[in-house]
C-alpha cells in the first residue's frame, strides 16, 4: 500500500501533533470518493465540522495544485492551499494534501498543518482512504494532549461521512 509524502518540517513523529485514520471499503472505487474530497462546497453536506468553504483568485468549485482556499474547522479559520494533487488515474493513488495555518506568523497561537489524503483502489471491488495531519504550534500541543483526541476522532467523522456520501450517491 501506498504512503503519504510528507514535506520535510510535516514528518510525523518530528511535530506537535498527528493524527492517522483510515478505511477499506468494498462497493467503492477512487472515482466514487474524489468527487465528494475534490469540492470543499461538499464538505459541509457530510462533514459537520467543516463550514464557510472559500476559494481565493476566482478558482474554484474544484481542488487543484497551489490552490488557495479558506474553511472553519475544529474551531480554527484555517487559510489553505493546495501542495500535492494527484486526481485518480489508472494504476495509481489519488493524493491531495494541503498546508493550513490560522493566526499570525510567529504569534503564540499560530497553527500550521500539513493535511493528506491518499486513496488507492484495491483488489477485490475495495478502496483504501488514508487521512493523516501533522501540526505544529501551541494549539498544536495542547490538541495532541486532549483526550479523547479531538482530530483523531474528528477526521474518523470526516471519513465516515465521506463514504456515506459516495455510497448514496452510487445507489442513487
Amino acid at each position: 500500500m501506498n504512503a503519504i509524502n510528507w514535506p520535510e518540517d510535516f514528518v510525523p513523529g518530528f511535530t506537535d501533533n498527528f493524527v492517522s485514520n483510515e478505511m477499506i471499503i468494498a462497493g467503492l472505487s477512487v472515482s466514487d470518493v474524489w468527487p465528494f474530497l475534490n469540492q470543499p462546497f461538499l464538505w459541509p453536506d457530510y462533514y459537520k465540522n467543516s463550514a464557510d468553504v472559500r476559494f481565493y483568485d476566482n478558482k474554484g468549485p474544484e481542488l487543484e495544485k497551489g490552490v488557495r482556499f479558506y474553511f472553519s474547522t475544529f474551531g480554527f479559520p484555517v487559510e489553505s492551499q493546495v501542495v500535492e494533487y494527484v486526481p485518480p488515474a489508472e494504476g495509481q493513488p489519488a493524493r491531495v494534501a494541503w498546508h493550513g495555518w490560522s493566526g499570525e506568523e510567529n504569534a503564540a497561537d499560530r497553527l500550521d498543518v500539513h493535511h493528506a489524503w491518499l486513496l488507492e483502489d484495491m483488489p477485490g471491488n475495495r478502496v483504501r482512504i488514508l487521512t493523516q495531519e501533522t501540526q505544529n504550534g501551541q494549539p498544536a500541543k495542547e490538541l495532541a494532549a486532549t483526550r479523547p483526541n479531538p482530530m483523531l476522532n474528528g477526521h474518523q467523522e470526516w471519513l465516515d461521512g465521506l463514504v456515506a456520501a459516495a455510497m448514496s450517491a452510487k445507489k442513487a
